[in-house]
């Protein structure tokens, strides 16, 4: 155990860089042809948001808590998360969202759905998330605007 325990993490971190290289050239070549399409435009970070639905509402705030319906997949389609068969959306505060959906959420308006891709170095970077997200995958989320929740802060007739 003194003598091979050490070796163990880094032994990991050597095999998820190979799988991580991997899936971030392939990530790479899907975002490539996602860019490509009419409509998508990137965030500051470097995602890729691609408006399916114009929303009719108004923008969220980075202090707004909203409504989404979500569905999270892998390049190749596979589902890793979603709301879509729950009866309730999710309640989600803008700012404490990861930063690739923060961007995303800022740019729709309620009402409105978009996909957003999420390069590895916006998502869970090389170390990926077992079983089913491996290291340096790039995610996809098609988002469902459902609504913005007015925030005590923001009201405009809050005694605060």
């Amino acid at each position: 155990l003194e003598t091979f325990g050490p070796k163990i993490q880094p032994l990991q971190q050597a095999r998820a860089s190979v799988v991580a290289d991997g899936e971030k050239k392939l990530g790479a070549a899907f975002f490539e042809k996602a860019a490509a399409e009419p409509g998508a435009k990137k965030t500051e970070s470097g995602a890729l948001i691609t408006a399916i639905k114009e929303g009719k509402g108004a923008s969220p705030k980075r202090v707004d808590t909203v409504k989404v319906h979500y569905q999270g997949t892998l390049i190749d389609g596979t589902v890793f998360e979603s709301t879509l068969k729950q009866s309730e959306p999710a309640t989600l505060i803008v700012s404490e969202m990861s930063k690739c959906w923060t961007e995303g959420i800022l740019q729709m308006k309620a009402g409105g759905k978009s996909r957003l891709i999420c390069p590895s170095n916006l998502a869970y970077r090389d170390k990926g998330l077992a079983p089913l997200i491996k290291p340096g995958a790039t995610l996809v989320f098609d988002i469902d605007l459902i609504e913005i929740v007015a925030n005590k802060q923001s009201a405009p007739n809050s005694p605060h």
